[in-house]
């Protein structure tokens, strides 16, 4: 074990936690004051409940040995047992294998969290825990290993994603607009404005997930190396451009620069790159960021012209930030950066990369939005995924937490 590169995992996957809070954060900021405590509370009830799933059962599927055709890990790790044994699959390691657990875990937690941004104001919070539950055991788990672990069905065939295109980011995306077509609209919306109740803290929200995502992403090389150095200096890269082009987009369309889009850009750039930061070289991390944060910026305004309400652009920029890193990475991957990847098809390896980086893109959308949507609507029969209209007329924090955000509200938490 080496131990320079255990502290680097360690490290990084404390700054992956740390994007939890920070997405708390940025969610919080974009709903108005009645549900600001909701829907942060969804956010940390994730560390909670996915920290325990995934020590129980879920590394375990995840990441155990294959138990046939690639589909889902065996039970040897149940319970965290035998975590002395490698990592099935890995080979080259030098950290222990609790250390690669844990930082998995942190991925597992915020990609559940983030679904939560596609259904605010609306969901009971008890429907989103099961839901949460059954979307984690039936839907990230065989995702995680279909691509994460070398023994995978994908990532047998070829695919690349360094650290979540897929896995997070469609899986994310798609998954709540599955929720979201199940539950309907905010009563209002889009007639009535909602507008954020404080950018603020929104902004303070996407900084920490910028920082975070240097562990996301440089954290996914598993040890202190150069491929780790590639991924660091292309997530900043990326992220700039994404910024830079959402706001090009809205003073192109709109004839303003907003601070919201500015954050909302430079997630864009980010979730673009995630698949492909450690495989491909600066410039095409900036042009991919700089296409993430155009194209993101024009999904988010598709909802209201087919009237789906992905309050907090779930799909917007993860779903389709991930599709164009995981498509872009066909074209730009490089082995001249990392000898583990491929080439794809501009650095001379043909169209063999982009066909299997295609085929992933359409295997993860499709069976990441089906899954969810027979989950959700399973959910909404038994025990009902909405609040009731006087619930969420009162709002959430209120009505699910019995518990407000500011003083002007009535103060702390009732009968205190």
């Amino acid at each position: 074990m080496n131990s320079g590169d255990t502290v680097w995992v360690l490290m990084s996957a404390a700054l992956v936690l740390f994007m939890t809070p920070g997405l708390a954060m940025f969610y919080g900021g974009m709903v108005r004051a009645k549900g600001v405590l909701a829907v942060m509370m969804q956010s940390f009830f994730c560390i909670g409940i996915i920290t325990v799933l995934w020590a129980v059962y879920g590394y375990s599927v995840a990441f155990g040995g294959d138990v046939g055709r690639g589909l889902l890990g065996d039970l040897g790790h149940v319970g965290l047992r035998n975590m002395t044994q490698p990592v099935a699959g890995f080979h080259g390691l030098h950290v222990a294998p609790s250390a690669v657990m844990v930082f998995q875990m942190m991925f597992a937690v915020i990609t559940a969290a983030l679904i939560s941004g596609g259904t605010v104001d609306r969901m009971r919070f008890v429907a989103f825990a099961v839901l949460i539950v059954a979307w984690f055991t039936l839907v990230y788990l065989p995702m995680c290993h279909w691509v994460f672990s070398p023994e995978g069905w994908l990532a047998q065939r070829g695919v690349l994603d360094f650290a979540g295109g897929s896995v997070v980011e469609i899986n994310s995306g798609f998954s709540a607009l599955a929720v979201v077509l199940v539950i309907g609209r905010r009563t209002g919306w889009p007639r009535e404005s909602m507008a954020p109740h404080s950018v603020p803290m929104t902004l303070m929200g996407a900084g920490i997930l910028w920082f975070g995502w240097f562990g996301f992403n440089a954290g996914s090389s598993l040890g202190a190396n150069s491929v780790a150095v590639s991924a660091f200096v292309n997530t900043q890269l990326a992220a700039a451009a994404g910024l830079l082009a959402w706001l090009l987009f809205e003073v192109r369309k709109e004839q303003v620069a907003t601070t919201l889009g500015a954050a909302s850009g430079a997630v864009a750039g980010m979730v673009a790159v995630t698949p492909c930061a450690g495989y491909v070289g600066s410039m095409p991390a900036l042009l991919i960021g700089a296409v993430a944060g155009f194209a993101c910026a024009a999904a988010v305004r598709v909802k209201f012209r087919y009237r789906y309400d992905d309050s907090l652009d779930v799909l917007g920029v993860h779903g389709v930030g991930g599709v164009v890193g995981m498509l872009l990475l066909g074209l730009f991957a490089a082995k001249s950066v990392n000898h583990a990847g491929a080439n794809g098809l501009l650095s001379g390896g043909g169209f063999g990369l982009l066909g299997e980086q295609a085929l992933a893109t359409v295997v993860s959308v499709t069976f990441c939005f089906g899954m969810t949507y027979l989950i959700a609507k399973a959910v909404d029969r038994t025990i009902g995924l909405r609040v009731s209209p006087e619930e969420e007329f009162r709002g959430m924090d209120l009505s699910q937490h019995a518990e407000t955000a500011y003083s002007t509200q009535g103060g702390g938490h009732l009968g205190s």
